[in-house]
């Protein structure tokens, strides 16, 4: 049993999948101090990206593959996460954008047994990032959304960047609905509701030119993601049940 999993979902990435993810494995085996899976959660992809996946699991004891038939970034770690056996579950882009001399500060409270989840984070004090204003702009638009409208408490809620312990991961999943890219704020919104511990990593990140997220439909996706939470929350303050709770009790 490892002691780190690291899950990296998969859609269409064949051209660069086998270099990111040797020099992944490369990075833990020279500079950390635990031992790893990495887990390609292959999902849907129309390229050679399964094809080159199996190839990786061949050549690396420590990476496999898992292979799901519907896409989603959201349904393959979840899928991942489910099944792990590790005592520390984390999450990462395929790109690399984030520097990973801050994979072993990620999960090395985590493996202490300090806190419950750490994020990296883009906008937090000491993060340097390198991307377009476009991409910066809606990318605080976006946070600054959440923190009035959800309450998150956390600067960057979307950072491909990401670890709990897997016994807080495993016990958030089922309240996460979202298969797609919000499945990581609605992840934060469930741990704030159950009251863990998040703690912002501040990283370095350097976008990736060549990325296939669509910042936009994204952003949109997220935004009815958000507005979702809100009606769940609003129609649970609302129920019969709540209002009783609230209600006070009758003196005699």
């Amino acid at each position: 049993m490892p002691q780190v999993e690291i899950v990296i979902p998969v859609y269409n990435e064949a051209h660069v999948l086998g270099w990111h993810v040797r020099e992944l494995d490369e990075f833990i085996r020279a500079r950390c101090r635990f031992s790893h899976r990495i887990t390609i959660a292959e999902n849907a992809s129309t390229d050679a990206t399964l094809a080159i996946a199996q190839r990786l699991a061949d050549e690396l004891p420590a990476v496999s593959v898992l292979h799901l038939d519907e896409k989603g970034r959201g349904r393959a770690v979840r899928a991942a996460w489910a099944r792990s056996d590790a005592d520390v579950l984390a999450y990462m882009d395929v790109d690399l954008s984030t520097d990973l001399d801050a994979l072993p500060r990620l999960v090395a409270p985590l493996l202490a047994g300090r806190g419950d989840l750490v994020i990296g984070s883009r906008l937090a004090p000491g993060a340097e990032v390198t991307r377009s204003l476009r991409r910066e702009l809606i990318s605080r638009a976006y946070n600054i959304i959440l923190r009035v409208s959800l309450s998150l408490g956390v600067a960057d809620a979307q950072c491909g960047f990401k670890a709990g312990r897997r016994e807080v991961i495993q016990a958030l999943l089922p309240s996460v609905a979202d298969e797609e890219g919000f499945f990581d704020t609605e992840l934060l919104h469930a741990a704030r509701r159950s009251a863990f511990a998040v703690r912002e990593l501040p990283v370095r990140w350097i976008e990736d030119r060549d990325s296939r997220v669509h910042i936009v439909a994204t952003a949109r996706a997220d935004l009815r993601g958000v507005a979702r939470l809100r009606r769940a929350e609003r129609a649970q303050r609302t129920s019969p049940a709540a209002a009783s709770l609230r209600m006070p009790s009758a003196s005699h």
